[in-house]
């Protein structure tokens, strides 16, 4: 029987292949989303980690630092630093800004202690050594030795960091303190959190204390909508791929009537034409994904933000493909099952 399935394939082999590449993309566009969906919450998780701290203090009543706009004074990382259970602290600051270099880009501003907590790794150039010498992210598309202008403030590149993006792969600049502060404080001496190295026993009663997944939840707060958004996209995307092969499967088994009749006239099992059908169903769908895998690597480089897919979203891709390919070969089953064995013989 399963030869029989695979030769009616190759019979049809031209509407086989169109029916493979429109499942494919269909496929690929849920590899993609997932591995938008992924992209998103690593960054979140790259860009927490890049700090290198072990705690995050804050305002009371604030939910986090990237989301918030509360401030702190500057002095706060001084009181901080000497709490029980604290072996260093520095103040931070953490904004949204833009570049106009010809075109006005939103970036994100992390503003550090020179040789304190959240000094970012370089992989080309230096750190920066005096006020207006900055870090861009590799996705701001700029070298060191060029000039960009934060929000009307000239800044020298002088290196440039990886996967420090976050808020759906915005690029970040990172600089000074004191030209955070001037950016966006207009030069008073405030941040927007204390990061420690060490965990406080206790703090004040203004002052909340957050973990590395605490903020890391808080900064992937906002986008949450957007991941559900793409998981109900998911669930059309599984949709569409098990009408398009529903379709041909059942329009297949319209062209084989006969054939289904001869077949249950010599006494044929319901289940056995349902292997046929689910040999063609099948055998589509894992094509289909294969295919899909490839155009997702090739799609891929042409978002706007990274896209982490994950092996678990091959794994999975493959799974929901076999049962695509289940659900789709009952749609032809109930039109083969009702076939008149009369059929075979020249009857009605």
């Amino acid at each position: 029987m399963w030869l029989l399935g695979l030769r009616d394939l190759q019979w049809r082999r031209r509407r086989f292949l169109i029916a493979v590449l429109a499942t494919s993309i269909v496929f690929a566009l849920t590899l993609l989303l997932a591995g938008a969906s992924s992209g998103l919450k690593n960054e979140g998780r790259r860009i927490v980690g890049s700090f290198g701290a072990d705690a995050w203090l804050v305002a009371k009543g604030t939910s986090g630092p990237f989301t918030a706009s509360t401030v702190l004074p500057e002095d706060t990382a001084r009181e901080v630093a000497a709490l029980p259970g604290v072996r260093r602290a520095d103040p931070v600051v953490l904004l949204r800004s833009s570049v106009d270099d010809g075109s006005l880009r939103d970036v994100n501003v992390i503003g550090y202690r020179q040789g304190g907590i959240g000094t970012p790794t370089v992989v080309d150039g230096r750190l920066p050594r005096r006020d207006g010498e900055v870090v861009a992210d590799t996705r701001l598309g700029v070298d060191p030795g060029e000039k960009v202008r934060v929000n009307g403030l000239q800044m020298q590149v002088v290196g440039t960091a990886e996967g420090i993006t976050y808020a759906f792969g915005t690029p970040t600049i990172v600089m000074p303190l004191r030209d955070a502060q001037e950016l966006v404080y207009a030069g008073q001496p405030l941040a927007s959190a204390i990061v420690t190295r060490g965990v406080p026993d206790s703090v004040p009663a203004d002052l909340k204390v957050l973990r590395d997944d605490e903020v890391r939840k808080d900064l992937e707060r906002p986008a949450k909508s957007g991941n559900e958004t793409i998981d109900f996209l998911n669930v059309l995307l599984w949709l569409v791929a098990a009408g398009i092969i529903g379709s041909l499967v059942y329009v297949s088994a319209l062209e084989r009537v006969r054939d289904f009749a001869v077949l249950k006239a010599t006494g044929v099992a319901s289940r056995t034409l349902l292997g046929v059908l689910m040999i063609q169903s099948v055998f589509l769908s894992v094509a289909a994904a294969l295919v899909a895998a490839v155009f997702a690597q090739l799609l891929k480089p042409s978002f706007p933000f990274e896209v982490s897919i994950e092996a678990s979203a091959y794994v999975s891709l493959v799974v929901i493909a076999l049962l695509v390919g289940f659900v789709a070969s009952l749609v032809g089953l109930r039109r083969a099952v009702g076939v008149d064995p009369a059929l075979a013989f020249g009857g009605a």
